[in-house]
């Protein structure tokens, strides 16, 4: 078996059994169609139904689908994200198979509904001073990152494996001064989270500054000075 059938392979039992297990699928539904960036109507021609099911399964209306819907279902999200080019699956392939890739990742977290980034930097009180236009990006989760041993220990394979799921999360980097070599690695990697927090900053460099203004990645600096408070606090709302 090759690697992009084993990728899509252990994905799609990823899917499946994150729907069957919650108790409310219908949030598990509408996430994971997200983060493949697929309309209702769209992922409901895939499946040969009515848009309105996929809807009421959303919305709570219908109970929770029989596992030949599930299945058809995650065929269905696999197959369209082939269509387009396989994105999802790819960066699921690279997920690494422990949580914790080195001492450089503090916490990682997926959500199971997604939050716009205002209201996610407003938890950890972090003001958006870069590209404030996009504080209604959504994103599905966050990673903690140690800057200093990120840069030093993780070659670029491994800072793609920061992400997690999805790189619509927030890259949190702790002990950075100015942001500067947390941008510049995100440049160089061409990765595009939907939010960089900054720990340990009072002012953004205006290198890290034109970099995420071109990137269009929104920066927030949070106010938490201590680094086991802000994990606290992320583990405590989410």
């Amino acid at each position: 078996m090759d690697t992009q059938t084993l990728a899509k392979d252990s994905l799609a039992k990823r899917i499946a059994g994150e729907i069957v297990l919650s108790d409310e699928s219908g949030k598990i539904i509408q996430k994971w169609r997200n983060i493949f960036k697929i309309p209702q109507r769209r992922l409901a021609d895939e499946m040969k139904i009515m848009p309105s099911v996929i809807s009421d399964y959303e919305n709570g209306r219908r109970k929770s689908p029989g596992v030949k819907i599930v299945k058809r279902m995650v065929q269905a999200m696999i197959s369209l994200d082939e269509k387009t080019g396989g994105k999802v699956i790819q960066e699921f392939s690279v997920l690494p198979t422990q949580a914790v890739l080195s001492d450089a990742i503090l916490d990682m977290k997926e959500f199971e509904t997604p939050i716009e980034t205002k209201d996610f930097a407003k938890i950890i009180e972090a003001p958006i001073v870069v590209r404030e236009d996009l504080t209604k990006k959504r994103i599905y989760g966050y990673t903690v990152v140690d800057s200093l041993k990120a840069i030093t220990d993780l070659s670029s394979t491994d800072m793609v494996k920061l992400y997690g799921l999805t790189s619509e999360r927030a890259l949190i980097f702790v002990k950075s001064h100015t942001g500067r070599s947390s941008m510049i690695a995100l440049k160089v990697t061409n990765l595009r989270p939907g939010l960089v927090v900054l720990q340990g900053s009072e002012k953004i460099d205006d290198l890290a500054k034109r970099i995420a203004e071109l990137e269009g990645i929104p920066i927030a600096i949070t106010k938490i000075k201590n680094i086991e408070d802000l994990i606290k606090t992320l583990k405590k709302n989410f």
